[in-house]
């Protein structure tokens, strides 16, 4: 099976080097095909080794976002065994892996404070004060 870069939405590429990948007998249905084949992809990314073309800003990035993704050795874990071929599996785990990395990459945009415009101050308080004229209204006159 050839291995491939993985390119980003940015249009950065990440070495195929900085990948490691494993496969393994993948359980579910599919009969004897299950038991005698290795189609479960099991793709790790090597942040240490993907700093050099991210960046150390983007890769501090990727782990906050995916820091449930991370394994022992900081490496972001991808498992695929949704399809019977190895292949698909593979395209699978590194469609995952570049989706997963795009949106750890996006930027929120940042938020300024703003403050109530004076009708909606003004809607507010006259709503407030409508509502306890209701509640007055449900009162029984005994109290004046």
């Amino acid at each position: 099976m050839s291995r491939s870069d993985l390119w980003l939405r940015d249009g950065r590429m990440i070495p195929k080097d900085c990948f490691h990948l494993s496969f393994s007998r993948s359980g579910g249905a599919g009969g004897q095909h299950v038991n005698k084949t290795e189609t479960k992809v099991d793709l790790r990314l090597d942040l240490a080794a993907a700093e050099a073309t991210l960046g150390p800003v983007d890769v501090q990035r990727i782990r906050t976002a995916l820091a449930s993704r991370l394994d022992a050795e900081g490496m972001v874990h991808v498992v695929c065994s949704e399809h019977r071929s190895q292949f698909q599996n593979y395209e699978a785990a590194m469609q995952r892996m570049a989706n997963l990395i795009a949106s750890a990459l996006v930027r929120q945009k940042r938020r300024y404070a703003t403050k109530p415009t004076r009708g909606s101050q003004r809607r507010r308080v006259d709503e407030k004060r409508h509502r306890g004229d209701i509640k007055r209204g449900r009162q029984d006159g005994s109290q004046d």
